[in-house]
């Protein structure tokens, strides 16, 4: 049965899920407002049709929100502001954000049924398969994962509690990410003193360490823009565990320095000289 799908918004997560959706027949509609237009072409090549925010919203059976973590609030906002709870109408918060912060979101919204949705692994493109995570209710948790039946998109369903998704989301980020920030000090630190060769001969040993895959620094350094707010959700989900939330706080604050440097194609070199803090030659410490 086709369906409609009001995406919230196509960036190279959303528009790749937007047209894995266009290949089972789905219509998916996106809002060009305030729109980039790289956003645009994305959203053109991936099928997805054209409509302001209170047409989408009323026309739409799902509502999926794709988009950085930063804005996950305000897109739901947005959507609230209209008033407009459509009878069967499903929001799917799939951002990397907190437990408390979908449950927030799921409060504001009612009494639209929302459901807690998380994607781990890579945008689904050139053969890659990402699983998303679903939890809430039972019977829409199924709904939305019948949507991606036959596309390259797994879906896999936690449980009728949202924020399960958003955990098990920010518990791996917790370890993938910050291990891709500590990756990169530690080759810089080892740069520095001229013994990388030294460090990756080291790393070699352990199978598939991150420290081997020194090419991953400058997409680090890219990606950071998006990367910090995660990681402050991750030490929002460590403290809420009664679990220390510092090294989460470290790793944002590391990842700010390329802020920058958001979606450049950086060398290894630029991307670390681009992670150094500038001192004060009157005050190194």
């Amino acid at each position: 049965m086709t369906s409609t799908i009001g995406l919230l918004h196509p960036g190279s997560m959303g528009s790749a899920f937007g047209a894995q959706l266009r290949a089972r027949g789905h219509i998916v509609l996106w809002c060009p407002d305030g729109r980039s237009d790289t956003t645009r072409r994305r959203a053109e090549r991936a099928g997805l049709e054209a409509a302001a925010l209170p047409e989408l919203v009323s026309r739409s059976d799902v509502l999926l929100s794709l988009c950085p973590p930063a804005a996950a609030e305000e897109t739901a906002g947005q959507v609230a502001e209209l008033g407009m709870s459509e009878a069967g109408t499903i929001y799917v918060d799939a951002n990397a954000v907190s437990p408390s912060r979908v449950v927030s979101i799921a409060d504001r919204l009612a009494p639209m049924p929302v459901i807690d949705a998380a994607v781990v692994g890579s945008p689904p493109a050139g053969g890659m398969s990402p699983t998303l995570y679903l939890s809430g209710a039972v019977e829409q948790a199924d709904r939305i994962a019948e949507l991606f039946a036959g596309t390259d998109v797994r879906t896999h369903v936690l449980g009728d509690s949202i924020g399960k998704a958003s955990a098990l989301k920010l518990a791996y980020s917790s370890y993938q990410k910050v291990s891709r920030v500590l990756a990169a000090v530690a080759y810089g630190a080892a740069d520095t003193y001229g013994v990388a060769d030294e460090l990756l001969v080291i790393a070699a040993k352990r199978t598939r360490s991150y420290l081997v895959e020194t090419d991953y620094i400058p997409k680090t350094a890219a990606r950071a823009w998006r990367w910090g707010p995660e990681l402050e959700d991750a030490a929002a989900l460590l403290s809420d565990a009664g679990l220390p939330d510092s090294l989460m706080h470290a790793a944002a604050a590391t990842l700010a320095q390329w802020d920058g440097n958001r979606d450049e194609r950086l060398s290894i070199a630029e991307a670390l000289e681009a992670l150094r803090l500038e001192r004060d030659p009157d005050n190194p410490s």
